[in-house]
């Protein structure tokens, strides 16, 4: 068999390339999904952030806020993520260098001065688990805050929502809606998002704790 220069045969040196071929080809998806997750601690932070704005208004004002600079809710910049207290509603513009809270902005835009290939307005609202973004009024107020972001430059928006309200999320997009303390949100029978996909969430989940309503990661 001949040997190359530095002592080591054909065959071995094709067999180390195939190995590491095997090991990158398995490596390099994992290590992609690694750092997909640890992006999704932004929205899982600015959520219980938003969650502490609007219990601490309530404390005062005894009602909800869909407007976010009336809560004082302002993630810092640089967010992949986009925030809701509404659907359809208007969202603070974060494509400049500077922002400001609009007065009337019921959510945080991605920060596409930052990332500039991103959508500002990424959601597809009711998600998988039939959940939307709202704030309801009294004579039981509540709320349910969102959040949406593409995390991995695929097709597939990763959703997040928090709500004051405990809640039981289904697997299907229907019933998903519904919360604890004998009320809920009005999304029962809202089918899920455009996309199709389905609830990604625990079934079980108490207030104040973000669920993942559609997993980009694993879609």
């Amino acid at each position: 068999m001949r040997k190359l220069q530095n002592g080591f045969t054909l065959i071995e040196l094709l067999i180390a390339v195939a190995i590491i071929g095997i090991l990158a080809a398995i490596g390099i998806p994992n290590f992609s999904r690694f750092q997909a997750r640890s992006k999704q601690s932004e929205a899982k932070t600015n959520l219980k952030a938003l969650f502490a704005a609007e219990k601490g208004f309530m404390l005062e004002k005894d009602r909800y806020s869909s407007l976010v600079g009336e809560i004082g809710f302002s993630p810092e910049r640089n967010n992949r993520y986009a925030y809701y207290l509404a659907s359809g509603g208007t969202l603070d513009d974060r494509s400049g260098p500077t922002a400001r809270i609009a007065t009337d902005a019921n959510g945080i835009s991605v920060d596409t001065f930052k990332y500039a290939d991103a959508e500002a307005d990424p959601a597809t609202w009711p998600t998988g688990c039939g959940q939307t973004p709202l704030v309801v009024d009294a004579p039981t107020p509540s709320f349910i805050g969102g959040a949406a972001g593409d995390i991995d430059a695929d097709d597939t928006i990763d959703h997040w929502t928090i709500s004051d309200q405990s809640r039981s999320l289904t697997t299907s997009g229907g019933g998903g809606g519904g919360h604890g303390h004998g009320h809920g949100h009005g999304h029962g029978n809202q089918p899920g998002n455009s996309g199709g996909v389905p609830c990604s969430a625990d079934n079980a989940n108490p207030s104040g704790e973000p669920a993942n309503d559609t997993n980009d990661v694993d879609l």
